[in-house]
């Protein structure tokens, strides 16, 4: 008799994590890129260390914190692991020293006064820090991040904060069931990047990452162009719910 009885095992973060990252190298290669191409950063908003920990000593290197808060209290546990954190939600004028020690990259500066305050006080700190342009690509009033049109001239802003480095671009995707849409929102954000790029833009002269494309539709933002992906659920399951 075959196996009658035998209870299958639940899957771990680490065999998601598997799961994912395989996804993620099959998308890069369907758009015609090396399937290395894309990083895969894990969206640890409200993961308790320990799991954040075993997915990082199962080689995942890259996670993205929403808050200054949860940075900065898993900073301890996370000491020494050699894993890369990057704040990818708002960040507030006066948060800006509690974070700069554990973050090598803000992916979600949306103003000149916000490129200014960092800039400052990185300078101080005789380091410098890459930085992402975050841009409304979905015009949806709920989100962060600067219209397209005026991209331009906030690059133009941040270009001379020589302590800042803009690497690229991110974007949250149109809030839809309708992929084809979400897909328009990262072909734009795709788009504005290469025109910078090919036109010179000041401040753009070495902004080519996107950061775009969450659990539900990575492999579309991949199919558009995205060089870093951010995942949450899709490894760490339905998040609880927090206040605040």
């Amino acid at each position: 008799m075959a196996d009658q009885g035998r209870t299958t095992r639940p899957p771990t973060d680490v065999d998601r994590l598997r799961s994912v990252q395989a996804q993620v190298r099959e998308a890069a290669v369907a758009a015609g890129r090396e399937s290395g191409s894309v990083r895969l950063m894990l969206a640890t908003k409200t993961i308790e260390p320990d799991r954040i920990l075993a997915l990082i000593a199962a080689g995942q290197r890259l996670i993205g914190e929403n808050r200054v808060q949860e940075v900065v209290a898993k900073a301890a546990a996370l000491a020494g692991s050699g894993h890369e954190c990057h704040l990818i939600g708002h960040l507030q004028g006066n948060k800006i020293n509690q974070v700069l020690p554990y973050v090598t990259c803000v992916q979600s500066v949306d103003s000149a006064a916000l490129g200014t305050r960092l800039n400052s006080r990185i300078a101080s700190l005789e380091r410098t820090l890459d930085v992402l342009v975050q841009v409304n690509v979905s015009g949806e009033s709920t989100k962060s991040g600067v219209e397209p049109a005026a991209v331009p001239a906030l690059l133009a802003e941040l270009a001379p904060l020589s302590a800042l480095r803009v690497r690229g671009y991110m974007t949250i995707g149109l809030r839809s069931a309708d992929l084809g849409a979400v897909r328009a929102g990262y072909r734009t954000l795709a788009g504005l990047r290469d025109r910078a790029l090919t036109v010179g833009m000041p401040g753009a002269e070495h902004a080519v990452e996107l950061s775009m494309g969450m659990s539900g539709d990575f492999a579309e933002a991949i199919a558009e162009g995205a060089t870093i992906v951010r995942v949450g659920s899709a490894v760490f399951g339905p998040r609880a719910l927090v206040n605040g």
